[in-house]
């Protein structure tokens, strides 16, 4: 278990790739979604829930960041 946690936090802190606030937020929905399928797949949850779960919380994230140059 705590490996995949450790991915899913690995994952999630790759969610703000993009210069812009919508380049954000389309990367991170798309990287949480793969995460969330994944983490769904491996748990009682289910990929579908999982996927839309991952995807609302990574594209939030993405759009919530800033970029850091």
């Amino acid at each position: 278990m705590t490996k995949y946690l450790v991915l899913a936090a690995l994952l999630l802190g790759t969610t703000a790739c993009g210069d812009t606030w919508g380049q954000r937020a389309v990367t991170g929905g798309g990287i949480g979604a793969g995460s969330g399928a994944i983490i769904g797949a491996l748990t009682p949850i289910g990929i579908l829930p999982g996927a839309l779960v991952g995807t609302a919380v990574g594209a939030g994230v993405g759009a919530a960041t800033t970029p850091r140059y």
